[in-house]
């Protein structure tokens, strides 16, 4: 056991809840001032519990599958910003989270970003870690479909082994475990069945509306960081560098031999930046 024996000493608890009618895993620990934390694209909460390990000492996680991914109910329609959107701010009224920090990887910083854009007043501090949705590469995008669509339609280990392996820089990182857990969720009846909606971010006709734009980012104002592994597979450098300067006053952290994973990776570095952010914005 590689994951949850992460939380061998942090008491937590898995639990349902009910956002806006859909069924939504979360992996609650700690207690004070709360963190949301969303993973990215065929992700699961599971992404953050080296994190979720660390931070609960001191605040109040919540790592969650978002809608149509992991154990989380799908809507039935293609999985589109706005409704990944809306979807955290039903789990944050569920919980009673006026306003919340927000850490998002990938998929989830996207979201994240939007958020903070629309409803500034529900984001304290915002973290975006490989954060996607600024802008739209063919070849990526074709990627992200192929080794994710190879890996949830065909029962091969190894060919979830490979999904994951392409988040990280190092393969050591890919434990028997992580594989175990998504492997388990890529074959789930129905996710296999929701493919489609889960991946329609990746065809260029829902990507390009969905994107965030130069002009959403500049009207973020929560604290922000933009956190990115210099070996990130699915962006460039020049695109976090780009994101920061977008954000007023933003942070910008680079982390050598990484990938698209750096709260995974590096999670000892990114602990320890992310409660000294923290900190210094409380």
């Amino acid at each position: 056991m590689t994951l949850w024996t992460d939380l061998f000493d942090v008491p937590f608890t898995v639990e349902y809840v009910d956002a806006g009618g859909l069924r939504t895993r979360a992996l609650r620990a700690g207690s004070g001032e709360p963190i949301i934390l969303l993973h990215g694209t065929s992700g699961h909460l599971e992404a953050f519990v080296r994190n979720v390990a660390v931070l609960s000492a001191d605040y109040d996680c919540h790592a969650i599958d978002m809608m149509g991914h992991g154990y989380t109910d799908s809507p039935g329609v293609p999985y589109r910003i706005p409704g990944y959107v809306q979807h955290v701010l039903d789990y944050m009224d569920a919980q009673g989270l006026t306003s919340a920090h927000f850490i998002g990887e990938s998929l989830g910083g996207w979201v994240a970003g939007r958020l903070a854009a629309d409803r500034p007043e529900r984001v304290r501090t915002l973290a975006l870690v490989a954060a996607g949705g600024t802008v739209a590469n063919p070849e990526v995008m074709q990627r992200i479909k192929t080794s994710t669509r190879r890996a949830v339609t065909t029962d091969d280990r190894d060919l979830t082994r490979s999904r994951l392996e392409l988040l990280m820089h190092d393969a050591a990182n890919v434990t028997d475990e992580l594989v175990d857990v998504r492997h388990t969720i890529y074959h789930r009846p129905s996710f296999v069945e929701n493919i489609d909606h889960l991946l329609c971010l990746q065809e260029m006709e829902n990507r390009s509306v969905d994107l965030l734009t130069a002009e959403q980012l500049g009207r973020i104002t929560a604290p922000t960081r933009v956190v990115w592994g210099a070996e990130n597979p699915f962006g460039d450098v020049p695109e976090a560098r780009a994101m920061s300067e977008a954000i007023t006053g933003s942070e910008l952290a680079i982390y050598p031999e990484c990938g698209h994973w750096p709260q995974h990776e590096h999670a000892d570095r990114f602990n320890k930046e992310t409660l000294a952010f923290l900190a210094a914005h409380a």
